[in-house]
């Protein structure tokens, strides 16, 4: 018998879960606290839960991380040199300052533009090579022609040995300034993604599991360990795409819409025909617009461990995450007397960091560039939680929230608060951790607002609720102004939505919100089983998936009939008629197509390659086409 195993390392939880190959039924599953910022060791805890027996016969193991997006996030990748050849917008921002612009380029047919300044490269190399882990060069339409990128790349590669990533690479799509920047995050995140990798490959040896190592993409597919070694941007928001397949695979539908309730936010996306809806303009991560692929999907700040507070008799939930009172209760002791103890600030005083039941745990995090302030916070900060009151007494002073949201992001303290999981343990309808922590912390909140503690958790579920509902239908009706929605979903009129697809939760206790959902909107909501590792599960199912183009172009309108280019991700050729030309796109099309699966470990019978070809003529044109674009789809099965 043999067996895969799925891991998602997410925002609060790892996840893994263990699927039979013979039936694809899943075996077992577990959960673990994700460790920050060494995911490993919350990976080393979620495997400890399956047993052992199993494991040696694991013969795939796939993954899902929040690795490479945290780190473009955090702007904790390494020091990398960016080259930019030919025609770029100087005039634009870039995520580096050791840049260079020389001449070079191609334009639209690949035709050279302005001779490479090869000298100039060699001289900005000699400068930076000792500042900088990684390269990123990045040619005008290398699409169409990556002959400079490919000579800088050899250049780099012969004077210091480091990594080299080019434009043309990553993307085919027009866009030099995307593909710039692409570049350069995914040449920041080579090392980090191969200290990661060699990482799990060290611990799937030291638990004698001999298995086929892959990753899920931002879009759904897997890519063989070779690939993320070399493009690890791609990875980026690989969660979302984890939540589309393993909703798909454990509910057993197709076409469904997708709500995904996380620790931090609330994600909402959609499959369609088993093909995830992807953002044509490509992903967005840290503020820098990328040529990524990626899930398109709308996202509240909005999770189950968002952080409900109070102030003038109002209830607010988010946006910041906290760890909830009563997984608090259980890590520290003492914890739960303390919050017995409570005492309520001023009220004058609240805002989300000074609240009577929020409390500061201090981090292992490394201390940097700190202000005196800080410094004196921070030094009555420690390993066990403190309140907003015992800082004040031992400061001599109430502490600024100013100073408590800077040391908050600097990551050097850990806030704990309550949050929507606390909520559905006031209700008993999850009972995960300690209920007690969370029912003192309800009736504190509760008193303040003058209603009991069951009353305001019903509330703020239904809140929770109705969020949910609110991202769902913003999400399938792009366009429509959001405070109609609002009203819709608000029941402010007569009517309601007709939600034509299934909708399947998935999360922790997202069963909890099952029919208050329905209240919002008329919609088939679906919990499966196995809903609370459904990101574990879409690492596991994600399909090989590979989109290629190639286009062909006759090299002169003046001569129509003769001497057509090819241009494909291996760079422009030239051949003498438009047959020849277009027997090579389809052969190297799907060579490409294939070359890519097996890389992935799929082997070609299970691979399906379909071909879509766009001719475009003038009207009245009785030559070959003026411009014929091929895409190849090929869907490949683990």
């Amino acid at each position: 018998m043999q067996y895969s195993l799925g891991i998602d390392a997410g925002g609060t939880y790892t996840d893994a879960i263990l699927v039979r190959d013979s039936d694809r039924s899943v075996v077992t599953s577990n959960k673990a606290l994700t460790t920050y910022p060494d995911l490993i060791e919350g990976i080393k805890n979620a495997i400890d839960g399956i047993d052992e027996s199993y494991l040696e016969k694991v013969k795939l193991v796939s993954l899902s991380t929040t690795l490479a997006t945290n780190t473009v996030l955090e702007d904790t990748g390494y020091p990398v040199g960016l080259i930019l050849a030919g025609d770029h917008n100087v005039e634009k921002d870039f995520p580096t300052n050791d840049i260079i612009f020389v001449s070079g380029g191609h334009d639209h047919m690949g035709e050279e533009m302005a001779p490479l300044d090869i000298e100039a490269v060699k001289h900005f190399v000699k400068g930076v090579h000792d500042n900088v882990s990684a390269f990123a060069v990045s040619s005008h339409f290398s699409i169409r022609n990556p002959e400079h990128e490919l000579r800088v790349k050899e250049l780099i590669t012969k004077l210091t040995g480091k990594p080299v990533v080019c434009g043309h690479e990553l993307s085919q799509d027009i866009g030099a300034y995307e593909r710039s920047v692409t570049a350069y995050l995914n040449a920041q995140l080579l090392p980090v993604g191969k200290h990661f990798i060699n990482a799990i490959i060290a611990e799937m040896k030291r638990r004698r599991m001999h298995a086929r190592l892959i990753m899920l993409k931002c879009d759904g597919s897997v890519v063989g360990i070779g690939d993320a070694l070399e493009r690890p941007i791609e990875t980026i928001f690989s969660g979302p795409a984890a939540s589309l397949i393993g909703a798909s695979y454990l509910a057993e539908i197709g076409t469904c819409a997708v709500v995904d309730v996380g620790g931090t936010s609330t994600d909402v996306s959609m499959l369609y025909e088993n093909v995830p809806d992807l953002s044509e303009a490509g992903a967005v991560v840290g503020g820098w617009q990328t040529k990524v692929k990626a899930i398109h999907m709308e996202t509240s700040a909005m999770g189950g461990d968002s952080h409900i507070w109070t102030k003038d008799k109002k209830v607010y939930i988010g946006p910041r995450r906290v760890e909830p009172l009563c997984l608090a209760a259980v890590k520290y002791k003492g914890f739960l007397e303390k919050l017995k103890r409570t005492v309520v600030p001023s009220r004058r005083l609240f805002d989300e960091n000074i609240q009577p039941t929020k409390f500061f745990v201090r981090t292992e995090h490394e201390i940097v560039d700190l202000t005196e302030n800080e410094e004196m916070v921070l030094s009555v900060i420690g390993s066990d939680p403190v309140s907003f009151d015992e800082m004040s007494t031992v400061l001599k002073k109430p502490p600024s929230s100013f100073v408590l949201s800077s040391l908050i992001k600097k990551r050097l303290i850990q806030a704990i608060g309550f949050t929507p999981t606390d909520v559905l343990h006031v209700l008993g309808e999850y009972d995960e951790w300690n209920s007690e922590a969370s029912k003192l912390g309800a009736d504190v909140i509760a008193k303040l607002n003058n209603t009991g503690k069951y009353e305001l958790s019903a509330s703020l579920k239904k809140r929770f609720a109705r969020n949910m509902a609110f991202g769902l239908m913003s999400y399938l009706l792009p366009g429509v102004d959001g405070s109609g929605i609002e009203m819709i979903v608000d029941g402010k009129f007569r009517a309601k939505f007709d939600v034509e697809v299934p909708v399947v939760l998935l999360g922790g206790p997202v069963i909890a919100y099952k029919d208050d959902v329905r209240s919002f909107i008329n919609a088939e909501v679906i919990v499966p089983d196995h809903a609370e590792v459904g990101n574990a599960a879409g690492a596991l199912f994600g399909k090989g998936i590979k989109r290629i183009e190639i286009m062909i172009k006759p090299e002169s309108v003046n001569n129509p009939d003769r001497d057509f280019f090819v241009f494909s991700p291996d760079g422009r050729l030239k051949f003498d008629t438009y047959v020849q030309a277009l027997s090579f796109a389809n052969d190297h099309g799907r060579s490409l197509t294939y070359s890519y699966m097996s890389e992935c470990g799929i082997r070609e019978s299970n691979v399906n390659v379909t071909v879509t070809e766009k001719h475009v003529s003038p009207e009245g044109w009785r030559h070959p086409p003026m411009e014929s674009k091929l895409t190849f789809v090929g869907v490949g099965i683990i």
